[in-house]
C-alpha cells in the first residue's frame, strides 16, 4: 500500500454512478415492490452501503478507512434504465473514490441478483466516478 502517513487530513468526498438496463416489466415489478425476494431498491441500498465498509477487503492495496457517511440513491433515467448513485465522505489522508465505486457496483449486482428470476438480460454499465474532492489533487468533476 502507498504510505499516506505524512499526508494532511482533509475532507474527502466521492460520488459514483452505475446504470442498470432492464425490461419495462422488470422495472414495474421493482417500482411496485412485487419481486419475491423483497424490496429491490432498499436491499440494494443496504448492500451498497455495506460494501463501502468492506472495500479494503475486496480491492487489493486499498486502505481500510473510517468513513463519515455513505449514501446510495436511485433514479429512473427512463422506463428501463435505473441509475444508482453513491456519495461517500470522510476526514482522512486518502480518497474515497474506490468506496463510492464499490458501493454502486455492489448495489447494481444486488439489483441483478434480486431480479434475475424474471430478467436475465439485464445489463450493468457505465460505472463512473462522477466527482471527488479533497487532497492534493483537488476537485475532479466528470465531464458528461
Amino acid at each position: 500500500m502507498v504510505n499516506v502517513g505524512e499526508k494532511p487530513v482533509t475532507q474527502r468526498m466521492a460520488r459514483a454512478r452505475a446504470c442498470v438496463q432492464l425490461r419495462a416489466t422488470t422495472a414495474q415489478l421493482i417500482r411496485d415492490r412485487q419481486l419475491s425476494k423483497g424490496d429491490v431498491l432498499e436491499v440494494a441500498r443496504l448492500a451498497g452501503i455495506m460494501a463501502t465498509k468492506r472495500t479494503a477487503e475486496l480491492i487489493p492495496l486499498c486502505h481500510s478507512l473510517g468513513l463519515d457517511s455513505a449514501a446510495v440513491d436511485f433514479q429512473w433515467a427512463s422506463e428501463t434504465e435505473l441509475q444508482i448513485e453513491s456519495t461517500v465522505t470522510m476526514q482522512g489522508r486518502t480518497g474515497v473514490e474506490m468506496e463510492a465505486l464499490t458501493a454502486v457496483s455492489v448495489a447494481a449486482l444486488t439489483v441483478y441478483d434480486m431480479c434475475k428470476s424474471v430478467d436475465r438480460g439485464m445489463e450493468i454499465s457505465r460505472i463512473t466516478l462522477l466527482e471527488k474532492s479533497g487532497g492534493k489533487s483537488g476537485h475532479y468533476l466528470h465531464e458528461a
